[in-house]
């Protein structure tokens, strides 16, 4: 399941997604990982949940996303939930590409059961038609 966050910069995605984080730890039997660029959230999370930054391992472009959030799971198959700050600073702002993206982690999601939330500073109207099948817009 991949759950999206969507609006413009200031809207609160990210108060948005520090709820889903602590949420997903109250109910997930196994780990919580966020992954944001930087380190902005580190104090913001809680101590439970495991913060990755993409910083920290050159991630750039939505291939290189795909595999650190795939490689996250086949490093511990506990995680039960990966979420996702700030995709559009992650990754190029092409929505075309966003879409393949959200098409195979939506087949990894459905393989792995691991549940996905990412945030998007965009509009919901911008997003392809076809990438709003495999999400659900939060």
């Amino acid at each position: 399941m991949i759950s999206l966050i969507v609006g413009s910069k200031g809207s609160g995605k990210t108060k948005k997604l520090l709820a889903c984080v602590e949420q997903a730890l109250a109910a997930s039997k196994g780990y919580v990982v966020c992954v944001e660029k930087g380190e902005a959230l580190r104090h913001d999370i809680s101590y439970k949940a495991r913060l990755v930054s993409t910083d920290k391992y050159g991630v750039s472009g939505y291939d290189e996303l795909f595999a650190l959030l795939v490689g996250l799971w086949a490093g511990n198959h506990d995680v039960t939930d990966i979420l996702v700050d700030a995709t559009f600073r992650i990754c190029p702002r092409d929505y075309e590409a966003f879409a393949d993206f959200l098409r195979r982690l939506s087949a990894f999601s459905e393989m792995s059961d691991v549940r996905f939330v990412l945030t998007a500073s965009t509009d919901i109207e911008s997003i392809p038609a076809r990438a709003l099948e495999y999400v659900t817009v939060i």
